[in-house]
């Protein structure tokens, strides 16, 4: 092994979201910073999460465009899905980002390493034969696609996320495990590009960390779509057939499809990289932290999908500026999760900030709630869209948790992330004056009815 190199302010292990996030926000504050990835910049979130997923997304909103085009009075029909077409586009997306991504990692002066790295020292990662030693070491090295006990992937038809990103046709028909996120979004994908989808969801409800009632009107929606759903019962067994996969659950049910995609959630990749010869606490293979992403080694923090706290892309952001910024010197404030927004990109999307009515009702006791309907605002009629916005209020306090269903959504929860987490009460929000006609009215109506001043919906 080569000698050690001079040593870096902050050596991080791993391109993804937190590790380029700390990365940049590290080289801006004027820390010598060395970036280790194995694969490309940009990590899961970029080349196989959130970035292509959604590409596929519109394309799938295009599809159903071109065949309800007549509701609108647009004479179009649908002749058929391209996939060689849709990933062109989905994998033009990527490449521009990824290659805008390069560009900031150069211009930061930042030194990248393209190779795999161990962790070997609290202090160093050695990538081959160079040792690259650091002040501080990040440890950023993400999530891989879980599977279930018994369940052999073979990445033709039973496949993961990964596999499902890169398929050149439209199956005919899909049985997805696992009624989450990830198997919520390709369900509403794959039901759009003309495929028959069936979701096997062990909780009682798809989108199960959503609020019940989100959860509820997704399940209406995906029954309008005609895509079918088990919940409450496990799977047993999964059989390779000559025709595709036969599914059984525990309840005695069976499915048989094409293509099985297992979306049952993502675990750490932690084995093998020298952790736990550091000396670091680990549970269940993450990396345990405290709120400010220190481990219990001092010289050693930890974020995005290696630790235990929501496994989203802008989580990982948020903790990588926070240790780039601690380390730094900067004043930094811990991560509250619940005011992070979530959101599922399915037709109709789910979006969420804040505590759900349980969770509120646990810890605040006594909570005010109200929903408004989309029925009753403008620009959703205009879409053809149904759904509603539901606010969750402490007894005479703040607003704690907004959630909300329907298309388009998703672009109304910046809004809501600032209620929860400004503490606004619905009357400082009802004095806001938002656009007509825009879904954000949704949003501004809710909080006068909550308010006691209705508009648009009945008191």
């Amino acid at each position: 092994m080569s000698a050690p190199t001079q040593p870096a302010d902050l050596v991080i292990l791993g391109g993804g979201s937190g590790g380029y996030a700390a990365a940049l926000r590290g080289a801006e504050l004027g820390l010598s910073v060395v970036l280790i990835e194995k694969d490309k910049v940009g990590g899961t979130c970029l080349h196989r999460g959130c970035i292509p997923t959604k590409a596929l997304l519109h394309a799938a909103e295009v599809a159903d465009s071109a065949r309800e085009g007549e509701q609108f009075g647009v004479k179009t029909s649908l002749a058929g899905i391209d996939m060689a077409g849709v990933n062109d586009y989905k994998g033009g997306v990527t490449a521009k980002l990824y290659k805008g991504l390069q560009g900031l990692i150069k211009s930061r002066k930042i030194t990248y390493v393209e190779g795999e790295g161990k962790l070997v020292s609290p202090t160093a990662v050695a990538v081959g034969d160079t040792t690259y030693e650091g002040k501080h070491v990040l440890l950023a090295t993400g999530s891989y696609a879980r599977s279930l006990p018994g369940i052999e992937i073979n990445g033709t038809s039973v496949i993961t996320s990964d596999q499902a990103l890169e398929l050149e046709r439209v199956p005919s028909s899909v049985i997805i495990l696992g009624g989450g996120v990830i198997g919520c979004e390709f369900a509403s994908v794959w039901k759009s590009f003309g495929a028959d989808v069936t979701i096997i969801e062990g909780l009682p409800h798809l989108v199960p960390l959503e609020d019940e009632s989100s959860s509820k009107l997704l399940e209406r929606a995906y029954r309008r779509r005609k895509i079918d759903f088990s919940l409450g019962s496990r799977v047993s067994k999964v059989t390779t057939t000559e025709d595709g996969v036969s599914v059984e659950l525990e309840n005695g049910k069976s499915f048989e499809a094409e293509i099985v995609l297992v979306a049952v959630g993502r675990g750490p990749v932690s084995q093998g990289l020298g952790y736990e010869e550091a000396g670091l606490t680990m549970e269940r293979g993450f990396v345990m932290v405290d709120e400010y992403m220190q481990t219990n080694v001092p010289t050693i923090s930890a974020v995005g999908d290696l630790v235990p706290t929501l496994q989203l892309a802008h989580v990982g952001f948020g903790e990588g500026i926070l240790v780039a910024e601690r380390l730094a010197g900067l004043p930094v404030v811990p991560i509250d999760y619940a005011g992070v927004p979530r959101v599922t990109y399915s037709e109709p999307e789910v979006a969420s900030v804040g505590l759900t009515e349980a969770q509120a009702k646990e810890k605040h006791g006594e909570v005010e709630v109200l929903t408004y309907d989309l029925g009753g605002n403008g620009k959703s009629q205009i879409l053809k869209t149904q759904g509603a916005v539901k606010l969750v209020r402490a007894k005479d306090g703040p607003v704690v948790g907004v959630h909300m269903v329907g298309s388009r959504v998703g672009e109304l929860v910046a809004e809501a992330q600032l209620i929860y987490n400004w503490e606004a009460l619905p009357d400082e929000v009802a004095s806001l004056i938002h656009p007509h006609p825009t879904q954000s009215e949704a949003l501004g109506e809710a909080h006068m009815a909550l308010a006691g001043k209705p508009l648009h919906s009945h008191s």
